[in-house]
């Protein structure tokens, strides 16, 4: 039994099981040692299968019996292509949910699969075209101001002459977080900027500090950005 079909086979049997089972026991059933059935148990679990531990004398694994494991059968191009674009999206805003996602796929991959990706993989590499100054705000911060829906306080510097950020010159701004763009090799903040009283673009690399107010901004009508963005190529990704 290859090792895909064997973690669909234990989720399987922990789900009709009535009380939990052993590593021992689990290994005896399938046919492999309590080694591997600890890491298949790792993987699932790493994957988001909510497999728990019972101690004492008549412990053992169980899982909530609600839960089905649906089905990932990617083909190795699909799972090349699924890894690549998350660790694309190691220098983006969602750089720590795409790093829990690539563990999750690389936890339920075909065996057969693993070793070809993992090549491919590493024959790739990506340039950055700005290394992260020490003051500006962690990325992972952006996707908790867009999910916080409220107003937030930003730090904003200036543009120097050629076109990068002039830390002698900064701004505080209040605004009402919309969206993320990716422009070019950047990332922006889509917001209506108070002190401008317009939607504008805010580059990452550009904000030194961020505060979620309390407040919750009003309405605002969303063909106002739809308006803004066909100025440029864009695309939505849903």
């Amino acid at each position: 039994m290859k090792r895909a079909e064997r973690q669909y086979a234990l989720v399987d049997l922990l789900r009709g099981a009535r009380r939990p089972w052993s590593a021992a026991r689990l290994a005896g059933e399938f046919g492999v040692s309590a080694r591997t059935i600890e890491r298949d148990i790792g993987s699932l679990q790493l994957a988001g299968v909510p497999i728990y531990a019972d101690r004492g004398a008549a412990g053992g694994y169980s899982i909530l019996r609600e839960y089905s494991l649906p089905p990932l059968n990617l083909s190795a191009a699909e799972s090349l292509a699924v890894l690549a674009g998350l660790a694309l999206l190691d220098s983006s805003p969602y750089q720590g949910a795409a790093r829990r996602a690539r563990a999750k796929i690389n936890a339920v991959m075909a065996e057969e699969h693993r070793s070809p990706v993992q090549d491919m993989l590493g024959t790739m590499r990506v340039i950055d075209a700005v290394a992260a100054a020490d003051d500006v705000v962690p990325l992972g911060m952006l996707s908790d101001v867009i999910a916080a829906r409220r107003v937030v306080r930003l730090t904003y510097l200036g543009e120097d002459e050629d076109g990068g950020p002039d830390r002698t010159t900064s701004t505080v701004r209040d605004v009402e977080p919309m969206g993320l763009l990716r422009a070019g090799d950047a990332w922006l903040l889509t917001a209506w900027c108070r002190l401008r009283a317009a939607i504008r673009g805010f580059r990452i690399e550009r904000i030194t500090r961020l505060e979620i107010l309390a407040e919750v901004p009003p309405p605002r009508d969303p063909a106002l950005l739809e308006a803004d963005l066909a100025r440029w190529p864009t695309r939505h990704l849903g």
